[in-house]
C-alpha cells in the first residue's frame, strides 16, 4: 500500500512497525524438521527477542501463507489427518490432539509476549482452523470450495476447536489488562535445554513454559525480581482450554529471599509437560 509507512504528517498512514518474519519461519522449520526433543531453546528465545532496540516489532506465529494450497498452518503441522477424526470431544482420545493443542497455545504465547510490541493473526488461525485457503483457478477447475474460512467449526460445543478460540481470547484480554506489548522488552532468566523450561519477565507478568514433551517438574525453582506473593493468572492446562486441570490456581506462591538466575528472588511451582503459565504479584 503506498504511504502506508510514511508520517501522517506527509500524507501516510504512519505504520512504524517491522514484521518479525524470522518468527514463523523458525516455528514452521522446527515443526518440519525437529523432534520435540531436539527443540533449541536459546534458538527460540534468540528468534524471539533478536530485534532492535526502540524499533517496534509486529510478531506473528504463523505467515498467512501457510494458510494457502501447497503449505500447511501450524494446526495441520501439528495434527494433520487426526483433525478429520478426533477434533470432538466424544472421540477417542488422541495424543496427536493433545500434543497438538498443546503445543499451539504454547507457541502462540510465548510469540506474543517475548516475540514483539504487536501481535498479528491470519483470520481463523487462532481456534486452528484445518485444512488450507484456496481460491478459484485454473487448477481446481474454478472451484470454490476451499474459498472459505469454515466459522462453524468455533461455535460447536462439540469440538475441540472451542479450546483453541478460548485460549487466545483469554490471551488477548490478558494483554489488555497488563499492556506487556508496549512495554520495554522482557528479561529472560532462564533457557534450559535439558528442561526444556523458558522463563521470561515482562510488565510485571512472570511467564513460565516447559517444552518437555514428557517431564513434569514439582517445585521447580525459577528466578523473579520483585518479591513477593504470587498467583497465577493464566495457564494453559486449565479444562477450558483443552487442558487436564493439573495446576491449583488458588496456592499462593511466595518468593524467598535467595537470589536465582542473576535474579533478587526464587519461587518454586508446579510445570506439567507441555504447559504454559503467566502469573502476577497480588
Amino acid at each position: 500500500m503506498p504511504t502506508l509507512c510514511r508520517p501522517v504528517d506527509e500524507g501516510g498512514a504512519g505504520f512504524d512497525y517491522r514484521l518479525a518474519m524470522a518468527i514463523p519461519d523458525l516455528w514452521v522449520s522446527y515443526l518440519k524438521k525437529r523432534s520435540d526433543e531436539d527443540w533449541d531453546m536459546a534458538k527460540i528465545v534468540h528468534s524471539l527477542t533478536n530485534r532492535r532496540w526502540g524499533e517496534a516489532n509486529i510478531a506473528y506465529a504463523e505467515c498467512h501463507d501457510q494458510a494457502l494450497v501447497g503449505d500447511k498452518t501450524i494446526s495441520f503441522w501439528l495434527m494433520d489427518k487426526e483433525m478429520y477424526t478426533h477434533m470432538s470431544t466424544l472421540s477417542d482420545p488422541s495424543l496427536i490432539i493433545d500434543r497438538g493443542i498443546a503445543l499451539h497455545k504454547m507457541i502462540r504465547f510465548i510469540t506474543h509476549a517475548l516475540g514483539g510490541e504487536g501481535y498479528l493473526n491470519f483470520m481463523g488461525n487462532e481456534f486452528g482452523h484445518p485444512e488450507w485457503l484456496d481460491f478459484p483457478r485454473e487448477g481446481n477447475n474454478s472451484s470454490y470450495h476451499y474459498a472459505r474460512r469454515q466459522w462453524h467449526l468455533v461455535d460447536d460445543p462439540l469440538l475441540k476447536y472451542k479450546y483453541l478460540n478460548n485460549w487466545d481470547r483469554a490471551m488477548q484480554h490478558l494483554e489488555e489488562k497488563y499492556h506487556w506489548l508496549s512495554a520495554p522488552q522482557a528479561y529472560v532468566s532462564r533457557k534450559h535445554e535439558d528442561d526444556k523450561v523458558i522463563v521470561f519477565e515482562r510488565a510485571g507478568v512472570l511467564f513460565v513454559f516447559n517444552f518437555h514433551p514428557h517431564k513434569s517438574f514439582t517445585d521447580y525453582r525459577i528466578g523473579v525480581d520483585t518479591p513477593g506473593s504470587y498467583k497465577i493468572i493464566l495457564n494453559s492446562d486449565r479444562a477450558e482450554f483443552g487442558g487436564f486441570n493439573r495446576i491449583d490456581e488458588s496456592l499462593p506462591m511466595p518468593t524467598k529471599n535467595e537470589p536465582w538466575d542473576n535474579r533478587r528472588c526464587s519461587m518454586y511451582v508446579y510445570i506439567p509437560s507441555r504447559v504454559c503459565m503467566a502469573l502476577a504479584c497480588h
